[in-house]
């Protein structure tokens, strides 16, 4: 089977990247922007960075601020009123991962009403036109949503987390500019940051890995390890690194999938709104241990991108203990929480441990896990 790889069309990087918005706006002749971003970056003037812009260049927009942390199905609803109300034809998508997968959610469903509830789109999304045009803005360095084809959304009757995959959500163009990030307090730039890291890990020993996203993940590896303690504490340079890093990553995995780090964060986020990146995070270091029999060779070139010295004179167990150490130090560095003690009930986890089988990430994982390893992973970070 062919291997295959679907990009934004145009993507800017470095600062300044969202001055682009502007020209391309015109060049694609669009008339009015449905600007989605969450409260907070509207109430801290993050927003404004991009909508200044459109303002002095005398472009039409209409801003939609109802954007939930793990937007649930009813955010996704009301955002496709609001964006038929404001007769609209493309899309700014300005946040983290929850404004970027409202948009898509949004933009696809306008394309394509016959799939008007978005639980329709769960797995593999048989959708027939592109969306709404989107152009995506980060403001964290992390989800890599604006380069992905995939978005997650939340069933709160159901407790649960979906996720939706389609090469028609992908955003037409991406802006990933560090000036957007610098606002991000320290433990959301934590959290993001291993997110990231927990994609380009899982994406690099995924079964559907392969060499063009090998070198994308190793290479956000890479920069994610160098750069991740710089960024908590506030440095521009490695806020623009790590937004580089997490971009490449999204590169890798938006085409090869993740893996049950990932299916067992969305059941977290789901069941008690912990936030992403820090399920993530602290699920990576023992899902690391849990996979390490099945990776290979690959985690000798996590160990050495990551500072490793002497990998080469290790053998197989000792490298491999060598990686997952290197990632629990950064994880602790950075503040991650080291278990799941008061984010977890015990009573839970055979519920959790259902969810996250039936996850669209479980089948990536190197491992094919049973429900018997999910609660006992679930149990040991207790």
């Amino acid at each position: 089977m062919a291997n295959r790889i679907t990009l934004n069309g145009t993507s800017y990087h470095g600062k300044g990247a969202v001055n682009s918005i502007v020209d391309e706006a015109r060049a694609h002749g669009w008339k009015k922007a449905f600007v989605c971003s969450d409260p907070d970056l509207v109430k801290f003037k993050v927003t404004s960075k991009v909508t200044d812009l459109l303002d002095k260049a005398g472009l039409a927009y209409e801003s939609y601020s109802d954007i939930k942390p793990n937007p649930p199905v009813e955010n996704v609803k009301h955002g496709v009123e609001s964006f038929k109300r404001a007769q609209a034809d493309y899309i700014i998508a300005i946040g983290g991962g929850s404004s970027m997968d409202t948009a898509k959610a949004v933009g696809i469903i306008i394309n394509n009403p016959e799939f008007s509830d978005v639980l329709s789109l769960e797995g593999v999304a048989p959708t027939k036109k592109p969306s709404v045009p989107i152009i995506a803005v980060p403001t964290t360095a992390g989800t890599a949503a604006e380069v992905t084809i995939n978005y997650v959304i939340t069933d709160r009757q159901k407790k649960r987390k979906f996720v939706c995959v389609d090469v028609h959500d992908i955003p037409v163009i991406a802006c990933v500019d560090p000036d957007m990030m610098m606002s991000m307090p320290q433990k959301l730039c934590a959290s993001t940051g291993m997110d990231a890291l927990t994609h380009a890990i899982e994406g690099y020993i995924t079964k559907g890995a392969w060499e063009m996203t090998d070198m994308m993940h190793l290479k956000a590896v890479e920069i994610i390890g160098k750069w991740l303690r710089l960024s908590v504490k506030g440095d521009a340079k490695a806020r623009e690194e790590m937004a580089l890093g997490q971009y490449i990553a999204g590169m890798g995995f938006s085409n090869v999938g993740l893996g049950i780090d990932h299916s067992m964060a969305h059941t977290l986020s789901a069941f008690y709104d912990t936030p992403h990146g820090v399920a993530c995070a602290i699920l990576l270091p023992t899902i690391m241990e849990y996979n390490a029999d099945y990776s290979g060779e690959k985690y000798r070139e996590i160990a050495r991108v990551m500072g490793v010295a002497d990998v080469d004179s290790m053998d197989a167990a000792a490298y491999r203990k060598a990686a997952c150490d290197a990632v629990r130090r950064l994880s602790i560095d950075v503040g991650i929480p080291r278990n799941l003690t008061g984010i977890v009930n015990e009573q839970d986890i055979d519920q959790l441990a259902d969810c996250a089988m039936k996850d669209a990430c479980t089948p990536g994982n190197p491992r094919d896990p049973s429900k018997k390893d999910i609660v006992e992973l679930f149990k040991s970070l207790l």
